[in-house]
């Protein structure tokens, strides 16, 4: 068998414009985030228990639970941290719509990063 024809089954469908403008303000968001996690390390522990609760009650598949639990460990790195947090691979945009950030942000600070979105 001629492995190098098979197609592949995880083929990237088109993403909508409301797809795309939603992703676009989930991944503003997460730079948000990132940038007040790493000159703040007292959000970790939360965010560790979020990932922890999830996972255990079934709500966070184990690739996910992968990805933050390895993600967390880079936070004295910035610059390794926040690239893999903003990588557009579809996958990283899947995990960044269940995110474990949750609390980080005030609803104050949400929404001035949404609105420097519309100019």
């Amino acid at each position: 068998m001629n492995f190098h024809n098979r197609k592949s089954r995880s083929r990237e469908r088109p993403q909508s414009a409301q797809q795309q403008n939603l992703d676009k303000q989930i991944l503003c968001l997460h730079k948000a985030m990132a940038e007040k996690i790493i000159a703040n390390h007292d959000f970790i522990p939360q965010i560790q228990q979020t990932i922890e609760a999830r996972y255990e009650s079934g709500k966070m598949r184990y690739g996910a639970y992968l990805f933050w639990s390895s993600l967390l460990e880079f936070i004295d790195e910035p610059e390794l941290f926040l690239s893999q947090l903003l990588a557009e691979s579809p996958q990283t945009r899947k995990y960044r719509r269940q995110t474990p950030f949750v609390g980080v942000l005030t609803e104050q600070e949400r929404q001035a990063v949404l609105e420097q979105l519309l100019f």
